[in-house]
This record gives C-alpha cells, structure tokens and sequence, in this order.
C-alpha cells in the first residue's frame, strides 16, 4: 500500500529554504571547517569559491541542492562569504556563467561527503525496507 511521506505543502516547500536560517542554525550548518576550505581554495575565481561553498552547506542544512542557486537567503550568502574573506559577494550573479559548473559542484560533493540521491535504487531499496 503506496503511503505518502510529504503532504502537498511539504513537498511544495521540500529543497527550498523557508526563510532566512536563525543564528544558530547558521553555526550549527553553515560553518566551514578546516576540511571544506581546502576544498573551496582550490576553485578558482571568487563566485566558484562561493557557489561551491554555498552549495555544500545548503545540502548539510536542506538535505538536497538547490536547484536555482539564487535561491539562498542573504545571510546565508553574507556568512559564508566572510569566512571565505570575500566582500564583494555579487560575484555569485557570475556563478552559473558556464551551466556546467553548479552541476559539476554538486557531483563532486556528493562524491567527497558520499551523499546519495534517494531516488537511486540501491539507496532506497535497502531502506524502504528497513523502515
């Protein structure tokens, strides 16, 4: 018997951010360890350093990625630029300049941090049936 996990609203509401994150929440999810910013100084030019960055920490705070990256609240973007040491942060608006690169981002995220999309099979099968 098929059973619904998410009501319409939380399905609307799934993978977007439903406001700007508490201070809390901004330490709790969106600070950068010494590991992440090895990863990020490698991209090159400020809007990948940061479009890579924001990436990871939305899917460690929403469990999924973005899929416009427009779509992150202020302080989100002004507290992730500041451990990053950049001022200037409309530099993301040239983020999606080669469609690829978000793309490309959030494989290798996946990779590195062994995230796993739900709806591949050998990652729902084994625990639909353990639930």
């Amino acid at each position: 018997m098929p059973t619904e996990f998410l009501t319409d609203v939380q399905g609307l509401a799934y993978g977007h951010y439903g406001g700007p994150p508490s201070n809390q929440q901004l330490a709790g999810y969106f600070h950068l360890d010494d590991a992440d910013l090895e990863l990020v100084k490698v991209r090159r030019g400020a809007q990948n350093k940061l479009g890579f960055a924001l990436q990871l920490t939305t899917a460690r705070f929403l469990g999924t990625f973005l899929s416009e990256q427009t779509a992150v609240p202020p302080n989100v973007i002004a507290y992730v630029a500041a451990q990053l040491g950049i001022h200037d942060v409309a530099c993301l608006a040239e983020y999606g300049a080669r469609s690829n690169t978000a793309w490309e981002h959030a494989a290798e995220i996946r990779r590195l941090y062994g995230y796993r999309d739900f709806s591949d099979h050998d990652v729902s099968f084994p625990l639909v049936r353990w639930l």
